[in-house]
């Protein structure tokens, strides 16, 4: 059975390495629209660079929300993704391009992934307002060996 999920949600998304590229790990922290906690997560995702963890976070974020709502809610569903990361938020609104090779695939994920569902918006928050998802990414690299939490 499918987890009851609101029809607008808020995610807030982090990725961070350690070194760049290094360790890398994403921070998720899934709300409904009043800022009430659904779920949270860290997980390591092996060396990737910032900017690929960043990318990395939306794409848990995405597949997890649909994997918790079930595929048909998700069709009728807004998501408004929040990160502190103002470069993944631009190249995600179509205001920069994207430079790196390594980037473009997981560029075109999210999009594909943003069709599964309603509307699916991305916002610029600074990073005092995303220090949940931080420290989920921080709590993955700091405990290497536990993969989900």
């Amino acid at each position: 059975m499918k987890e009851k999920i609101a029809h607008h949600i808020v995610v807030y998304t982090d990725g961070g390495s350690r070194g760049n590229p290094g360790p890398a790990a994403i921070g998720v922290v899934i709300t409904d629209a009043q800022g009430n906690h659904i779920k949270s997560y860290g997980e390591t995702i092996g060396t990737k660079t910032n900017n690929e963890a960043e990318y990395q976070a939306v794409i848990f974020a995405l597949k997890k929300i649909k994997a918790l709502a079930g595929k048909e809610k998700t069709r009728e569903m807004s998501v408004e993704v929040r990160a502190d990361s103002e470069l993944l938020v631009r190249q995600l609104n179509h205001e920069y391009k994207i430079e790196s090779e390594t980037v473009v695939p997981l560029f075109i994920q999210i999009w594909n992934l943003t069709l599964d569902y309603k509307s699916v918006s991305f916002r610029h928050v600074p990073r005092d307002k995303n220090r949940e998802a931080d420290r989920m990414v921080n709590r993955a690299l700091d405990n290497q060996s536990a993969k989900l939490f």
